[in-house]
């Protein structure tokens, strides 16, 4: 048992691991390329059993129905989960969900939390998060025009949304909208709301082609016309003015759960390359893992990925100590570098396979287009290396503010 593990996790590891060797990964080849609609009823089978196994929920406490470990612990159940396209979904705590899922828990009223946090949190419906705008930068969270103007008791939003991860099938959208346009403080302007999908004015545009693809599985990415969408007051999360600070609250530990959904999705690639290696003949008896270059490639693998496990279990367990707060250069660090080493894995993943590595006959092509990704939602690498830059620098007497 290694430092970041426990007697539970040991426990429980093996029955995830089980279950996504005879339940999930032989669904890949044949489902990753359909429309959620024509998958569903599979998946939902294997949430059934994740249920009866008692697996449900693993990243929430015990109180609130899941399995009561911390973020270190829950973050190695990721990376396993994170081994599938399909992992997270089936245990219930794939993005945008979990990181929904925790805010409503830490910041919702009682009306919200048996309205729409009680069924997603039992699997009976899906959610989506609301917030980047295709006339702003995404990075930069408190520019936006999204409007929830108050007329008495409810909100009329107004406004233009994009990249919100699983709208096509969600019940309900955290918004992010201003409602106190002129606040002094710009931090302060914006606020969280609920929008239930079936809200008139709330209109799926479509659903954005990503790397050439287009359908409704649970991995879309909508945009989204909000035309004065009227909910009630009630539906606010929170506070007004606290939309950016529970953004903030939210996307730390979503870092931990993508980095650690990442560095599965590496060890996934790098055996899927070392079994190519070993099997494919090269001719007069030579295997492909006989040539330097897949040696090289095989070996700085290993060691990427054993590192970045470490930095973000490292980071993780100072969020649990002491909150994300005192975490954000840890944070920032593991997210630009985690992000890279996906993409470098994927790569010598894909040109290990050849030609092989381009077809859907792999899983590797998938992620290859799908988690391009990484090196930009939660914030780019830039951004976050700017932000660590800076954090340095200030040792060094330089206090750079922009």
């Amino acid at each position: 048992m290694h430092i970041f593990s426990s007697e539970k996790l040991e426990h429980t590891l093996p029955k995830i691991k089980a279950i996504l060797k005879e339940y999930i990964h032989p669904l890949e080849r044949r489902y990753l390329k359909l429309p959620f609609s024509e998958v569903s009823e599979e998946l939902y089978k294997v949430r059934k059993i994740v249920k009866e196994k008692g697996l449900w929920n693993p990243h929430l406490s015990e109180s609130h129905g899941g399995m009561g470990f911390n973020l270190v612990e829950f973050g190695q159940i990721s990376e396993l989960l994170g081994t599938s396209p399909y992992g997270h979904f089936c245990f219930n705590c794939n993005a945008p969900d979990i990181g929904n899922q925790e805010l409503l828990l830490g910041n919702a009223s009682d009306y919200i939390k048996k309205t729409f946090l009680e069924p997603l949190l039992k699997g009976e419906i899906r959610s989506c998060f609301s917030m980047t705008e295709p006339e702003f930068a995404g990075s930069n969270p408190v520019e936006m025009a999204t409007t929830a103007v108050k007329e008495g008791d409810y909100y009329i939003i107004n406004g233009h949304k994009w990249f919100t991860t699983s709208a096509d099938g969600a019940s309900f959208a955290v918004v992010m909208a201003n409602t106190n346009e002129n606040a002094e403080n710009r931090y302060q302007r914006a606020s969280m709301i609920i929008v239930p999908t079936d809200t008139e004015g709330f209109h799926l545009s479509r659903n954005i082609s990503v790397m050439g693809e287009e359908n409704d599985s649970y991995f879309s990415h909508g945009e989204i016309k909000y035309k004065n969408c009227k909910v009630p007051v009630k539906n606010l999360v929170g506070k007004e003015g606290e939309g950016f600070s529970l953004a903030q609250q939210r996307l730390g530990p979503g870092r931990i759960h993508h980095c650690m959904r990442w560095i599965g999705i590496c060890e996934r690639a790098l055996d899927l390359m070392c079994k190519r290696a070993v099997s494919r003949d090269l001719g007069n008896g030579v295997k492909l893992a006989q040539k330097q270059t897949i040696q090289n490639w095989i070996a700085e693998s290993r060691a990427e990925i054993n590192a970045s496990r470490y930095m973000v279990l490292h980071t993780a367990k100072k969020i649990d100590d002491v909150g994300a707060k005192a975490a954000r250069i840890e944070i920032s660090t593991i997210k630009f570098f985690v992000a890279n080493v996906l993409a470098k894995v994927l790569d010598r993943a894909v040109q290990v396979h050849g030609a092989l590595g381009l077809t859907d006959d792999t899983v590797l092509s998938f992620w290859y287009r799908h988690e391009r990704g990484a090196r930009i939602y939660d914030g780019p690498d830039e951004v976050h290396k700017s932000a660590l830059t800076r954090q340095i620098l200030k040792n060094y007497g330089l206090d750079i503010k922009n």
